[in-house]
């Protein structure tokens, strides 16, 4: 059998190294390609900022945020529900009054015509020199008996029916987290301690360094590969591999001796932004037309 070149075209399998050459160049189908690094939020940055927390406080879901960054976050909340409930207020002071008016001009409605009705009980005298037989002079033309002032077409803008009104709902005045969309209160956020790498020689600043933090019982390095949680009495930031090796033993507090439970460890939420959740998915896709027979 011939030996074929690279490139020969000869052969009858499309492969997969073609395929996605072809895709690629002709504009359709979905672009797939991993993230880097630098898609990828460190894991003592801000969820919300994206940048290093001088005053860092996790919530009990285990999302890490600048102090001064989350509550201006609740203040411009409760900011905007406050205003909210106001518009809410004036809105529903409306619709109670239009309903007012409404059963007043249906209760003076529902007059006029017991009024009408009770002046229309009249006797008529009957005409004796009138026959039975004789035609109705009613008349089934469109014009007659005042029909002619009355608009027909029906996209002419007084014939047109009229929406319905929305139902007025009251706003909730609750505050839920920007991440997990849960409820949010300033009382529940735990105030995290990070353990600095101590390192004489160098010189460099706090947010200059890649390696900034260590786990505060076994003083190993910590980064986004890994697992870290706080421990939330004195919020110490240790990892996972203590947590399971040396804590949950005797679940006691290796820093203070206290006693320690299950609520009391609050696993951090490594990386992850609103554009890639890490360790979930860290492919980015785009879609684009796709090719239809």
């Amino acid at each position: 059998m011939t030996r074929h070149a690279r490139n020969c075209t000869a052969g009858a399998v499309y492969t997969y190294h073609e395929k996605k050459k072809d895709a690629q160049a002709s504009g359709y189908g979905t672009n797939a390609q991993r993230l880097g690094k630098d898609s990828i939020k460190d894991f003592d940055c801000c969820c919300l900022s994206l940048q290093p927390c001088r005053n860092p406080v996790i919530t009990k879901d285990g999302y890490l945020f600048d102090k001064e960054v989350i509550l201006e976050y609740i203040i411009a909340k409760k900011n905007e529900n406050s205003r909210k409930l106001k518009e809410y207020e004036r809105l529903k002071k409306k619709e109670d009054e239009e309903n007012l008016d409404k059963a007043t001009a249906e209760t003076n409605q529902k007059v006029e015509q017991f009024l009408k009705g009770e002046n229309s009980i009249i006797s008529k005298p009957k005409s004796y020199f009138k026959s039975d037989n004789e035609p109705s002079t009613s008349s089934i033309s469109n014009m007659a008996v005042g029909r002619d002032k009355e608009l027909p077409s029906f996209w002419v803008p007084s014939k047109t029916p009229t929406a319905e009104k929305i139902k007025l709902q009251k706003p909730d005045n609750v505050v839920l987290c920007p991440i997990s969309g849960k409820p949010l209160k300033v009382k529940d956020l735990i105030d995290v301690k990070f353990t600095p790498i101590k390192d004489s020689g160098d010189k460099k600043s706090l947010i200059a360094k890649e390696c900034r933090y260590m786990c505060a019982v076994t003083h190993d390095v910590l980064s986004n590969s890994v697992p870290c949680a706080v421990l939330k009495p004195t919020g110490d930031v240790v990892t996972l591999e203590c947590v399971e090796k040396i804590i949950k033993k005797d679940w006691i507090h290796p820093l203070t001796s206290k006693k320690l439970t299950e609520k009391d460890i609050i696993v951090m939420q490594r990386g992850g932004t609103g554009y890639a959740q890490t360790n979930v998915e860290l492919e980015a896709k785009q879609e684009r037309p796709a090719l239809q027979a």
